[in-house]
């Protein structure tokens, strides 16, 4: 067993050819209420990971009462890590991918709510989504957008030397026209805070 990830949330251990993600008490918390928000968030994530036909990785076993989600280990590189050294042409494959698999989620009614390049994992040329821990279900085009948006803002401030290109080529190949209208309002609103 090895320990790959350490967050406020979850501890993420490598066993084999499992992930395991063990949601860690909070000692702030009330021990009740710190219980059934794992819990919530334990059977949330699962089920997000089960109900999302797309690249994801398996379910193997659920463990409420441990809080602990046991996964297949998707063995590739994260693609924070190697977005910036690709060639224009595989990272615009890449793009053209999460822009794709996004497409496919937001069809589902599923908000990933962290799409940052931390959370798309490569392999054999295929664009993986992990880490729904703040994923829900919702048909709204105002959540779909704002989950866009922080692609967005995820890209920008991660990939700044390639951004324009990379944006361009995901809103290109995303494919709900409302949701991207909708961006439009999400992002002026954006603009319009930080005048103020």
């Amino acid at each position: 067993m090895k320990i790959l990830k350490q967050g406020a949330e979850s501890v993420i251990i490598l066993d084999k050819n499992r992930i395991i993600k063990h949601r860690i008490k909070k000692g702030y918390r009330i021990k009740d209420i710190d219980e059934k928000i794992r819990k919530f968030r334990t059977r949330s994530e699962a089920r997000l990971l089960e109900k999302a036909s797309m690249n994801v990785p398996k379910v193997l076993n659920v463990d409420e009462n441990e809080m602990k989600i046991e996964m297949e280990y998707l063995n590739g590189d994260l693609i924070k890590d190697i977005f910036d050294n690709l060639n224009k042409k595989e990272r615009l494959a890449v793009c053209k991918q999460l822009a794709e698999e996004v497409s496919k989620l937001h069809s589902q009614d599923i908000i990933h709510g962290d799409l940052t390049t931390s959370n798309f994992i490569l392999k054999n040329g295929k664009v993986y989504f992990i880490d729904f821990g703040l994923g829900f279900f919702s048909n709204k085009t105002e959540d779909k957008a704002v989950d866009l948006h922080l692609l967005k803002q995820a890209l920008e401030s991660k990939h700044y030397k390639h951004f324009n290109e990379s944006y361009t080529q995901i809103l290109r190949h995303y494919k709900h026209k409302d949701v991207l209208k909708r961006l439009e309002k999400v992002e002026s609103r954006g603009r319009y805070k930080e005048r103020k």
